[in-house]
């Protein structure tokens, strides 16, 4: 059994919690409520008081909360990104980071899917249209959307892949029942000439011949509004954009703009670049389907997230490598060292 504190900052899916108790830690939950955060000098008082935090994307792990508790022995992510953890200082501090990769990344390759489709055929249009009662009868020019397999005229429709990480060859696996030509951007050609079918070419090519965008890159100063005006006037008038990754990769303005003046025909969001806001005119855009940062949202995936940061954060209580960390370098430090000797 492992003795110790595991300061969960808001509420994680049940297994998670009961993998910690079983593992012999004393959890305590920082916040319950699950449409705010927790307040900050809650999850300072938190980090104080534990010896281990798991923490969420929705908090900010700066120098100053992780210098908090110099007994602290480790931050276990429940979340694949740690954009919100300055993973320099903890190093520096001698605090082990770890995350829980790879598990979602079916679950957001359906998603990205999902909101492809319902782009291209108009479904949230539809549904409106349907329970508002306004159905009255069948029409040959009703809810007209784009094919996104062959269709009647027999023409393979191109997807274009930004990024080519597990998520991007999950979505590229997908396109092959529909038939779709594969064009793929991303900073090493390996995995693109590994995967059957795809091509890589550069960015502009991509975003001129592709009938569908996805993005799939993480966020760095380079990615950062990777997408914006000069990108988007580059696309395909009929075009859809779809971004499952993180907000900051599309300049959310210039997107409003090309929906709003017809330079693409739609976009799906499942992130923002001000998450939770959106840029001004972009929920009133016409051909957007918006979704609330939901890509790992089902039952299986998310359950399995939280017993992976649990199995993290336990591997933490016991001086042990954590099975998934982002800073492993941190266990050759002098200051990891000394951290567990004061323990």
């Amino acid at each position: 059994m492992t003795a110790g504190t595991v300061f969960v900052s808001r509420l994680i899916p049940e297994p998670g919690l009961v993998l910690l108790a079983e593992g012999g830690a004393r959890v305590v939950v920082g916040h319950e409520d699950e449409e705010s955060p927790i307040p900050r000098a809650r999850l300072v008082a938190g980090v104080e008081e534990c010896d281990v935090l798991l923490s969420l994307l929705t908090e900010s792990l700066d120098d100053e909360l992780l210098e908090a508790n110099p007994a602290l022995l480790g931050v276990a992510q429940m979340a694949v990104g740690h954009d919100n953890i300055a993973v320099g200082a903890a190093t520096r501090l001698g605090i082990p980071v770890s995350n829980t990769p790879g598990v979602l990344t079916e679950t957001t390759a359906d998603l990205t899917w999902a909101l492809l489709l319902a782009v291209a055929r108009r479904i949230p249009e539809a549904h409106r249209y349907q329970v508002e009662g306004r159905y009255k009868l069948w029409g040959p020019n009703l809810l007209l959307g784009a094919d996104v397999g062959p269709g009647a005229i027999g023409r393979c429709k191109t997807l274009g892949i930004v990024g080519f990480g597990r998520i991007g060859r999950a979505v590229a696996r997908r396109a092959a029942g529909f038939q779709m030509d594969i064009l793929v951007h991303t900073r090493s050609r390996a995995p693109v000439e590994a995967e059957p079918g795809a091509e890589w070419v550069e960015l502009d090519e991509l975003l001129e011949r592709s009938d569908f965008v996805t993005l799939h890159t993480p966020v760095t100063p380079e990615t950062r509004h990777l997408i914006g005006e000069v990108e988007l006037r580059r696309m395909k008038t009929t075009a859809v954009l779809v971004n499952t990754a993180r907000g900051d990769i599309v300049d959310e303005a210039a997107l409003v703009r090309a929906l709003s003046e017809g330079w693409i025909a739609g976009a799906g969001l499942d992130v923002y670049e001000d998450e939770p806001a959106m840029a001004p005119g972009l929920a009133e855009a016409p051909g957007v389907v918006l979704l609330p940062h939901v890509g790992s949202a089902t039952r299986g995936t998310r359950g399995r997230m939280a017993t992976m940061a649990a199995e993290n954060a336990l591997a933490h209580l016991r001086g042990e490598p954590a099975p998934n960390p982002v800073n492993p370098e941190v266990y050759e430090t002098e200051a990891y060292r000394r951290r567990r000797a004061d323990r």
